[in-house]
This record gives C-alpha cells, sequence and structure tokens, in this order.
C-alpha cells in the first residue's frame, strides 16, 4: 500500500545515511541510521507511523530539498509502501 506521507527513500550503508522524500517534496537525510532500522523501515505496514515512531527526533538530519536528485549508493531509491 502507497504510504500517505513518505514517496519514497534511499539509504547507503557505507555512510548510513537514509534519505526520505516526502509526498510534499521536501527531503531528508538522517544520519547514523543502522541497517535494521532500514530494515523494519522497509517492510513495515506503514511507513508514515514507522517514521514517526522509531526515526524521526532519533537520529541527526538535514534538509536536502534544494539538492540535486540522486540514489544513494548500494540501494536505488524505490516508491514508499
Amino acid at each position: 500500500m502507497p504510504s500517505t506521507a513518505i514517496r519514497d527513500s534511499a539509504y547507503d550503508p557505507e555512510t548510513r545515511e537514509l534519505r526520505i522524500t516526502f509526498v510534499t517534496g521536501r527531503r531528508y537525510l538522517y544520519a547514523d541510521v543502522p541497517p535494521a532500522v532500514v530494515a523494519a523501515f522497509d517492510t513495515a505496514e506503514s511507513k508514515g507511523r514507522f517514521f514517526n515512531r522509531r526515526i524521526r527526533d532519533r537520529y541527526a538530519y538535514r534538509e536536502i530539498t534544494g539538492a540535486p536528485a540522486q540514489p544513494a549508493a548500494g540501494r536505488s531509491s524505490r516508491p514508499a509502501r
């Protein structure tokens, strides 16, 4: 099922950076996110709910909305469910 809040995500396991694009078009890069958290996020029934409970306010982040779009190394960007 498509997420009503999250358009897509990409993860770079080498840098442990998770990039999330919201349906609003705003993009954020979350630092030092463990692979296990990303794996759980990828399989979550509700990506928005998982994000709010397990990622938001738990990891350092910065907005990258103005940066050119490019998939993170190690995994291509794909739509959220």
